[in-house]
């Protein structure tokens, strides 16, 4: 099992986090019609407005102390009740199937107690798959599925309730 590293991203790690979004909409170029533009780059634009937004966490992947990729949390929900989404996602090829992206899933839902959303676009098998095996066994089996358009696509939403982690009783140690 390689050591996987999930860190909050400072300021100064945006710009990387921006510059792996070119490798996310290709991933996902596949399942939407998303175009390059006339110098090879997809047309994004910076995402100041997102990253300014209170609730929007980005984070920074790193499996045995290399870039592997980058995840956002934020509260842009479509089910009513929920407060925290998984905004992007996006494991570099050379690190999937290795557990990373449980493991990532696993360590937010860990950090951030509440009510989640999760989804993916119905049309990209890969995600499907993972959610589909992932989702039953992070909440033990509890939680609900929605189906939704988001931006005319057909998305799966998976929601639940993601608990406070208990404190360690009075006078034990706590074990970190």
């Amino acid at each position: 099992m390689p050591s996987i590293e999930l860190h909050a991203a400072q300021r100064d790690e945006l710009e990387c986090i921006e510059n792996l979004m070119q490798f996310y909409l290709y991933d996902f170029s596949e399942w939407l019609p998303l175009k390059l533009g006339e110098h090879g780059f997809f047309n994004i634009q910076p995402k100041l407005d997102y990253w300014r937004q209170p609730a929007t966490r980005p984070f920074l992947i790193k499996v045995d102390g290399e870039l592997a990729g980058f995840v956002t949390v934020d509260d842009e929900t479509h089910i009513p009740g929920a407060e925290h989404n998984i905004g992007y996602f996006f494991v570099s090829r050379r690190f999937r199937g290795q557990g990373v992206a449980k493991f990532v899933v696993s360590t937010l839902l860990s950090r951030i107690p509440g009510q989640w959303q999760i989804f993916h676009i119905d049309a990209n098998q890969p995600a499907r798959l993972f959610w589909a095996r992932v989702v039953p066994v992070l909440t033990e089996g509890l939680f609900t599925t929605h189906q939704l358009d988001v931006d005319g696509y057909p998305c799966t939403f998976y929601r639940f309730e993601r608990a406070q982690p208990a404190p360690a009783p009075t006078g034990f140690p706590s074990r970190s």
